[in-house]
């Protein structure tokens, strides 16, 4: 049987909230627009699997994507959210110290949030106590910028803007090889590769799957290729009430943030998530993992009551750099760095990929028109 050709104007992989919030921007720019996604619905990647928190861009490098997106990202999402009635809320959250040397360590987080351009106000010994009776800390900062959103919500919004300016989702349609030329780009959908896609921009926002789908790109130098490593995060969810109406992290520690504790919209807390590496892909929880999240939290919350964590999901972050590999920002590559006209790859999109997805839109945009 011939395989079916089609020519498209745009295609943008992947139907993340990143990928979306892109397509949204692109249909929104006059283009025809296509998204592929692999999956049956939108969003069942890195999307559906993390805390919901938008971020205010506190512990990025100045003048690094994730620092200048994050911060840009935060404002128009947050307006985003209320022009669109997602449903989030600005509950702000703590960074706590729970000794000298950790409270030392959060004057240097006060600065880099400050040369980011936001600002978090300190609170140490009484007046931390005050604030946060319930949990033991010498000191913390305050982020009055910090939020939670419905993530899901929000990529059906996304959605319902891309729709509404002629965009298209296929779903089921896996991209199984590519190729960029001179005259545009070719891409094989389904699992068979039995669709043809022509297309004159492509965009590669496939999350997890993004470097190996840039690995099998034929035309793309072997620079444009990144190595990337996993860093699974488990969550615990904890049932019945507490004392929180904020988000309370501690101090980050290599690959993460730390066991944090986050709130959904109901109320409900969770705690993560942790930091394992992995070489496969696998959303396994070990209900084993309790005792170390335990651990943790008790450092700073020693009333906890461990019977009351239950095993709750797991994400996995597409990271650029593995355990020993420090700052990893985001990587757009666009033309001026493959050299490929209308082709843009998007690597190590982890957090603050939620909170950035209307700034990255925005950076997509201007790649593809230098």
């Amino acid at each position: 049987m011939a395989q079916e050709q089609f020519s498209i104007q745009t295609v943008v992989i992947g139907a993340g909230v990143v990928g979306l919030a892109i397509a949204r921007a692109l249909a929104r720019s006059g283009r025809e627009v296509l998204v592929l996604e692999a999956c049956a619905a939108i969003g069942e990647g890195i999307s559906s699997r993390n805390s919901e928190v938008i971020h205010a861009g506190i512990y990025y490098p100045e003048h690094s994507l994730k620092a200048r997106l994050c911060v840009e990202g935060r404002q128009q999402l947050y307006e985003y959210c209320v022009s669109h009635k997602v449903v989030h809320r600005k509950c702000g959250k703590w960074i706590i110290a729970s000794d000298a040397a950790q409270a030392e360590r959060l004057v240097g987080i006060q600065a880099q949030a400050g040369r980011n351009g936001v600002p978090l106000v300190l609170y140490e010994g009484a007046a931390m106590a005050c604030q946060v009776p319930s949990i033991r800390a010498t000191a913390g900062l305050w982020s009055s910028q910090t939020g939670i959103v419905d993530s899901h919500g929000l990529m059906l919004a996304l959605q319902g803007d891309l729709e509404d300016a002629g965009g298209q989702i296929a779903l089921n349609s896996p991209v199984v090889f590519a190729e960029s030329g001179p005259e545009g780009h070719v891409l094989k959908v389904g699992e068979a590769g039995d669709l043809t896609l022509k297309a004159r921009e492509v965009i590669n926002a496939a999350g997890l799957g993004a470097p190996a789908l840039a690995g099998l790109w034929s035309g793309l130098p072997e620079r444009a290729r990144p190595e990337q490593w996993l860093a699974r995060g488990v969550y615990f969810s904890f049932s019945g009430r507490h004392p929180f109406n904020t988000l309370i992290y501690p101090i980050p520690e290599p690959g993460g943030l730390g066991i944090h504790l986050t709130l959904d919209l109901a109320g409900q807390a969770r705690f993560g998530p942790d930091v394992e590496w992995i070489d496969e892909e696998s959303y396994r929880v070990d209900p084993q993992r309790v005792r170390g999240f335990a651990d943790s939290i008790r450092r700073w919350w020693p009333s906890l009551d461990e019977a009351r964590l239950q095993p709750a999901y797991a994400g996995i972050r597409p990271k650029l750099a593995g355990p020993d590999g420090g700052f990893a920002d985001f990587r757009i590559d666009g033309p001026e760095k493959h050299g490929i006209d209308g082709l843009v790859n998007l690597f190590g999109i982890e957090s603050p990929g939620l909170t950035s997805c209307l700034a990255i839109a925005g950076h997509v945009l201007t790649e593809l028109a230098n």
